[in-house]
């Protein structure tokens, strides 16, 4: 299973994402729910830094099954909140039509800081 937490303070404004594991819907290589979760996460990273131009420090741990964190190291400001927001809404997506066994999803509050 793929498990995504998103970190967001009080106010809404996002600070990080982790995405873990595979969603083991089918073979490796072949895996479509895994596929379009990697696709959706990738592109809302690239989508944050070439469209947006937001500071982030982002870790691609290749040898660990390709798991991802993503840290905002700036507001991401109402377009990177909309953009995440937008990644949440693909999740939502995978799970309505795959079922809640090969992705879960949590939204965690955190400081300010």
């Amino acid at each position: 299973m793929t498990r995504v937490q998103i970190f967001r303070t009080r106010d809404g404004q996002y600070r990080s994402f982790t995405c873990k594991g595979h969603t083991e819907y089918t073979a490796e290589g072949a895996d479509i729910v895994c596929a379009g979760v990697s696709a959706i996460v990738i592109n809302t990273i690239n989508c944050l830094d070439d469209l947006l131009h937001i500071k982030m420090d982002v870790d691609f741990d290749e040898e660990n099954g390709g798991d991802i964190t993503c840290n905002l190291l700036e507001d991401p400001g109402e377009k990177g909140n909309l953009l995440i927001d937008c990644m949440i809404h693909g999740f939502d997506w995978i799970i309505c039509q795959y079922g809640e066994g090969y992705l879960r999803y949590v939204i965690k509050e955190v400081d300010q800081c």
